[in-house]
């Protein structure tokens, strides 16, 4: 297992280099300092040198953070606390990152959104000032990191659009995402999405023109992660508000907090959890009356795509989840008018309701989608993929199941525990199983698992209903 997993790197071009901030942080304490600076596993330095290499090597189409670091296995980064404020001292950076020996700027000013984030959270949440133990403690910690990363922006009306795909998709899928974005842009919506490539980057790029074309200047280009996920996928370059939220959920959580419709492109084993993540919340009974513009979309070529999605849903969670969504093929314009239809309705429902343009405070959240979930080979198998259960507790285990495939196939710690142990074990319902077991066998099939070019040895076993 070990050997089909190994990745060879190149070595590429460093620089070292020292940089002031271009964006707020100015000042840290020597607490603060010392825990950066603190490689040990209770320590921040590798954590902040993970992050940062990514975000140096912002553009670069990569999924493995075994791979980005063997590419620059000298990379060090260090927080220095000088007199005029923070300073980073970069050895062994990656020398894309520089334009005639100075730092690109936009690069910059995600780099110390890193160390940003990384010191925020690891003070505050670490401070008890948050019960993470209840659902509305972890809300409030949600947003008390976006408001720190300044995400939040008051005085504005709804026009925030998450799109939501895949990283591994093809070159028409991608091109219809950045025409999408393009129509959304038109529309004066700005664009949320998880900061990678593919259809993380193309609505972005879209949007990008025609925001130019109308003359939009207060654009915002939002990415949303969290460290293991930054670590194997770099930010796009286009992304210019960067947010790295402590683990998946809170992650998923905060997208929808912010966003006020959302899409779907084809996307593989991360865009199902997303979209198992958002339906269990909606199926939630108290979330009924929330209005929450949420639309499939994709080119010609990927109806049979969405069709196969569609019946996967269909079967685990009820027709009641089809309600909740509109599948569109091949119409980028209606897309973005029906999110933007959608948006206005959420607009008179939160003026209605007393509530925030900024932030959902009305949605419900139950604990089961926020608590993190750690996936053991044990956890995966202790999975309950049955049917007999209310449709939204049955969604929560179903997203926790893609979750650990996500995990086995990009993040270290899951590949880890695969070359350790070996695949992951689901058991569930032989109907779920086999329905399942399709489903993922069309995402190896057409190379949504891992980029292409990169052999895709599978991180998990379907017990039961598996075709063999």
């Amino acid at each position: 297992m070990a050997d089909a997993r190994q990745e060879t790197a190149v070595r590429m071009p460093t620089v070292d280099a020292r940089i002031s901030p271009a964006g707020a942080l100015d000042l840290l304490s020597r607490n603060e300092i010392a825990r950066l600076h603190d490689a040990t596993a209770a320590g921040l330095h590798a954590l902040l040198r993970s992050c940062s290499l990514a975000v140096l090597t912002s553009g670069a189409v990569q999924d493995s953070a075994r791979a980005m670091l063997g590419q620059y296995p000298d990379f060090d980064i260090q927080v220095l606390q000088q007199d005029r404020g923070v300073k980073l001292d970069l050895k062994g950076a990656p020398a894309q990152a520089f334009v005639d020996g100075k730092i690109i700027r936009g690069t910059n000013e995600l780099l110390f959104a890193v160390v940003r984030d990384i010191v925020y959270q690891s003070t505050k949440l670490a401070s008890g000032e948050f019960n993470l133990g209840d659902s509305s403690g972890i809300t409030h910690a949600v947003f008390d990191i976006l408001r720190n990363a300044r995400v939040l922006r008051a005085h504005f009306d709804p026009n925030l659009a998450v799109c939501w795909g895949g990283h591994s998709i093809s070159r028409e899928e991608y091109d219809y995402t950045k025409v999408v974005g393009y129509q959304l842009g038109l529309r004066g919506m700005d664009i949320c999405t998880g900061c990678g490539p593919g259809a993380m980057k193309g609505p972005m790029k879209g949007a990008t023109i025609a925001h130019a074309k109308q003359r939009h200047y207060e654009n915002r280009y939002i990415g949303l992660t969290e460290p293991s996920i930054i670590a194997a996928e770099s930010p796009n370059p286009i992304v210019n508000s960067l947010v790295i939220l402590p683990d998946i959920e809170k992650r998923l959580e905060a997208f929808v907090r912010v966003g006020h419709g959302f899409i779907v492109f084809p996307g593989g084993v991360g865009t199902c959890e997303e979209i198992l993540y958002l339906l269990g919340i909606l199926l939630d009974p108290v979330n009924a009356a929330v209005p929450f513009p949420l639309v499939f979309t994709g080119p010609r070529s990927a109806a049979p795509y969405f069709e196969q999605i569609d019946r996967f849903l269909r079967l685990v969670l009820g027709e009641a989840a089809a309600k909740r969504y509109q599948i569109i093929i091949d119409d980028p314009a209606a897309v973005a008018r029906t999110i933007r239809q959608g948006i206005e309705t959420v607009r008179d429902h939160r003026v209605e309701q007393h509530d925030a343009f900024f932030f959902n405070w009305e949605i419900q959240v139950d604990l089961g989608f926020q608590q993190p979930f750690h996936p053991t080979h044990m956890a995966m198998a202790a999975l309950n993929l049955h049917s007999g259960q209310a449709p939204h507790a049955l969604a929560a285990d179903m997203r926790r199941a893609f979750s650990g495939i996500v995990s086995g196939n990009v993040k270290e710690e899951g590949m880890a525990e695969i070359e350790r142990y070996g695949p992951y074990e689901i058991h569930g319902d032989p109907e779920f199983m086999r329905a399942l077991d399709t489903l993922l066998r069309s995402f190896v099939a057409q190379q949504r698992m891992k980029l292409p070019g990169h052999k895709y040895v599978p991180c998990y076993r379907i017990v039961g209903g598996a075709a063999g």
